[in-house]
């Protein structure tokens, strides 16, 4: 604030008059930072849009690789809701059939035992592996409620 006040007279020795230009001069400095807040707001404004815009294009883009229609839209909402998508649960229990319960919960008990903290392994892995799981289950769960959909609209359907 010592920039404000006008060079030639001591501290003591100013009238109200020279506290006007401190006035201009704190004017001044809040029409700046309010520049600033606004600036800063507009920045995180339009960061934010893009972010939106980025994650819609993403969902977007899963729902066609998933297969579009229904089921692609399942197949999104499962992968984000679980933070996985199928192949990659496919890869960590190496499987290639959703539909093989058996093979899935074999190579599930296996590798979770390996990756036991307790005899040395990953809890990273060990939660890995419980999340391909999970997915694959939801999958499983998703193709039997499409099935069973299907057969009630067959069932449902008048005979000719």
């Amino acid at each position: 604030m010592q920039g404000c006040y006008p060079q030639g007279l001591p501290q003591g020795k100013r009238s109200v008059l020279w506290n006007i230009p401190l006035l201009v001069c704190i004017s001044f400095q809040a029409k700046y930072l309010a520049q600033i807040v606004i600036a800063g707001a507009q920045i995180v404004g339009r960061a934010f849009t893009q972010a939106l815009k980025q994650e819609f294009a993403a969902s977007q883009a899963a729902a066609r690789n998933a297969g579009g229609g229904k089921q692609g839209a399942k197949q999104a909402t499962a992968d984000t809701f679980l933070g996985m998508s199928l192949q990659e649960a496919k890869q960590i229990l190496n499987i290639s059939d959703v539909k093989d319960i058996d093979r899935i919960q074999k190579n599930y008990d296996h590798l979770f035992k390996i990756n036991e903290k307790s005899s040395g392994g990953s809890f990273y892995l060990q939660s890995k592996i419980v999340r391909a799981k999970e997915r694959l289950n939801e999958e499983i769960r998703i193709q039997n409620d499409t099935d069973s959909s299907k057969n009630q609209q067959s069932r449902g359907s008048p005979e000719t």
